[in-house]
């Protein structure tokens, strides 16, 4: 019998799995796991991207101990510190969760104003239908004709008119599949490393992008 079949034995003071982890449109609160008595490598939780459609890294950061809707609108204001500087759409995974926050935080309130938040097309289908909120005004695809910057009209060979997204709102996610190469590598980096690593990836990245898109203009 191999050895996988045996369930593996955790010591003391090694952390236990994470088997609860909360559906994307599920609240997300502050961590309440209180520490033994007995040392461990501290770690960051993940990593937040902020992409722009074509795939660019525009900004990224680490989270410490959760991805909670105020750790993200933080990061947001961050980047983006005045409302002429907001950008139409925020495409989030937990689009509708953040939303609620921004709506119930009135340091937020400038966002409702200039920006709308959507999920991406990838984890929508997985958001429950009975959210109104995510339904209405997180859909990252209405065919109603409420959001044209988001759906257009696009023709197939035999002149057939179908819709299609405007553009990509899962690049983030593209994004991370391309570093999840690098996982074994990254998670036994010193911070500083992990640091320099991410950001010169993010670098070659982008310009590999930007040589795409000289080319596509050629």
């Amino acid at each position: 019998m191999s050895k996988s079949a045996y369930p593996k034995k955790l010591q003391l003071w090694q952390p236990s799995p994470r088997n609860n982890t909360s559906a994307h449109d599920e609240p997300h609160g502050e961590p309440t796991e209180k520490h033994k008595t007995y040392f461990k490598p501290s770690k960051s939780y993940c990593v937040e991207t902020l992409c722009a459609p074509c795939g660019v890294v525009i900004a990224w950061t680490k989270f410490m101990k959760s991805e909670s809707p105020t750790e993200i609108l933080k990061f947001i204001n961050n980047v983006y510190p005045t409302p002429e500087s907001h950008p139409a759409y925020f495409c989030i995974d937990k689009a509708c969760v953040v939303l609620r926050t921004v709506a119930n935080q009135e340091e937020y309130h400038e966002l409702l104003e200039t920006s709308q938040f959507v999920v991406d097309s990838y984890h929508y289908n997985n958001h429950k239908a009975s959210d109104r909120l995510c339904q209405e005004y997180c859909n990252p695809a209405p065919r109603d004709g409420s959001a044209p910057n988001l759906v257009i009209i696009d023709y197939d060979n035999n002149g057939t008119p179908y819709y299609k997204h405007a553009f990509n709102t899962q690049a983030c996610e593209q994004l991370n599949a391309w570093l999840a190469g690098f996982e074994s590598i990254l998670k036994r980096m010193t911070p500083s490393n992990f640091n320099w690593f991410l950001h010169t990836k993010h670098s070659k990245k982008w310009v590999k992008i930007s040589d795409h898109i000289v080319e596509d203009d050629e």
